[in-house]
């Protein structure tokens, strides 16, 4: 039975690869965009299969008329990836006052306009999968990326919640954590603060450390995220690529090693 997909950020980049291959296989794709004429080439090869909608995940109105929307259109919403978000490269320092509400406006609380929409449809249904695209660095942390480290944290916090709030509903909950993959996000999608020369060695050390290797091919992720969204178990947590994991047990193994390191102090300070 194909299922019906939402998909925001659906323009270009992962969004645009998972929709297609989605469509691909059967299923129906409710896709969001800015600009909905980045949808064409969906719409010209798969026809009524595809509800193109025109969307600001920033504009929480407009994410609930947009759920609301493909509801009335398919009759239901089997999954929910929310894939819209860009990234800010620059110093903590340089960041300005519009540029980190910006990133949080769309990383976050975008996604949690599109969240708080579509719960109520899944909890009626007694079913449904939310997928939240989010990051590695929701995990871990690189420097360059402060505020965007900080969006996909607070995504990680608010989805790891959430599963446990829906769970009984039947919904399930996954976190999808690509490590660099060579899509738009770094490239055309990406924001840059305003330099300070101050931070060019922690720059050049961070762009130096990337090789061709460190960043995956975005088309070769579909099966993995099909494979995600066809489980009857699917993880909370999602890495993508072969960097993330590595990088993740390293800094989880060293944090742990830190609480050891203090947890007598640390369980002084309970008082009792």
């Amino acid at each position: 039975m194909s299922k019906i997909i939402l998909i925001t950020g659906a323009s270009r980049g992962f969004g645009k690869i998972w929709a297609k291959a989605l469509l691909e296989r059967g299923d129906k794709v409710a896709a969001t965009a800015r600009n909905t004429e980045d949808l064409n080439d969906l719409v010209q090869a798969y026809g009524d299969a595809v509800l193109p909608i025109q969307l600001d995940v920033n504009n929480r109105d407009a994410c609930f008329a947009a759920v609301n929307k493909v509801k009335q259109h398919f009759g239901r919403i089997d999954v929910l990836i929310n894939n819209a978000g860009f990234g800010l490269f620059g110093a903590i320092e340089e960041t300005s006052q519009e540029q980190a509400r910006a990133q949080m406006e769309t990383n976050f609380f975008g996604l949690l306009w599109v969240t708080q929409a579509i719960v109520p449809i899944m909890r009626e249904q007694k079913g449904g999968h939310i997928i939240q695209v989010s990051s590695f660095l929701g995990l871990v942390s690189l420097p360059v990326l402060g505020l965007y480290n900080a969006s996909k944290y607070a995504v990680n916090g608010l989805s790891e919640t959430l599963a446990t709030e829906v769970k009984s509903f039947g919904i399930n909950v996954s976190l999808i954590e690509p490590n660099g993959f060579s899509t738009d996000w770094a490239g055309a999608s990406a924001f840059q603060t305003e330099a300070n020369e101050a931070y060019a060695p922690v720059k050049k050390a961070f762009f130096d450390a990337a090789t061709p290797d460190s960043w995956g091919k975005p088309e070769t992720t579909a099966k993995a995220v099909l494979a995600l969204i066809d489980s009857a178990n699917p993880p909370l947590h999602f890495l993508l690529g072969k960097v993330a994991y590595p990088a993740v047990k390293q800094v989880y193994a060293a944090r742990l090693a830190e609480f050891e390191e203090w947890k007598d102090v640390s369980a002084e300070a309970h008082g009792h």
